[in-house]
């Protein structure tokens, strides 16, 4: 394992807090109200979103250089372009939310699943983590699981440098399909995928 350098431990104090206090609850999160004394002594009254899922995105790549997309509406931001994503329940193992994932949103199934990523989504106002993983070995699904029933999913397969360049420029805006196609990028420029594929990539 690696050593962790000095300058990524914690520095000064942490958030002193009272027990939460629910505001709104649903199976999936809730939010809480804190009597809070900030890292300076500050007080202050804090709002946190408590996740009940981790989330899990999966890119999967194809042989060819191409990924499968999906285009969906979001309740919050409307259309969007963006891997296979959903939420494992905490306790659950997020491998096999991942498989499940794919499978309902694709169709597809992997040989290779890899783990590559793990992120806080948006750690001002909410405690919700994230885990991506690289699919390899793609062919349709022996048994497919059914998809969510608010969900109207179209797929797209774009070139891998297409969706990149879609992400840099803009179009793709999901955090965990930009951040996982730059880790990918990354991957492919750092030798850490097959020759022939990497290549493809880049």
């Amino acid at each position: 394992m690696t050593r962790i350098p000095d300058w990524l431990k914690q520095h000064g104090s942490a958030w002193g807090r009272s027990a939460p206090q629910a505001v709104f609850d649903n199976a999936w999160i809730t939010l809480n109200r804190y009597d809070a004394t900030a890292p300076t002594g500050q007080p202050a009254t804090y709002g946190l979103v408590h996740f009940k899922t981790c989330a899990v995105a999966v890119l999967p790549l194809h042989e060819d250089g191409t990924v499968t997309l999906v285009g969906q509406d979001r309740f919050a931001f409307g259309y969007t372009w963006e891997l296979p994503e959903g939420g494992v329940l905490l306790g659950d193992d997020p491998l096999e939310g991942a498989k499940r994932e794919l499978s309902e949103e694709t169709g597809l199934e992997a040989a290779e699943w890899r783990e590559v990523l793990r992120m806080q989504l948006s750690n001002s106002v909410t405690d919700e983590t994230a885990i991506g993983y690289l699919a390899t070995g793609l062919r349709s699904a022996v048994e497919r699981h059914a998809p969510d029933p608010t969900e109207s999913i179209v797929l797209a397969r774009p070139p891998f440098k297409e969706a990149l360049g879609a992400a840099l420029d803009g179009h793709l805006q999901d955090s965990l399909t930009v951040a996982m196609l730059l880790r990918a990028y990354h991957m492919a420029r750092e030798g850490a995928l097959p020759g022939a594929l990497a290549r493809l990539m880049l």
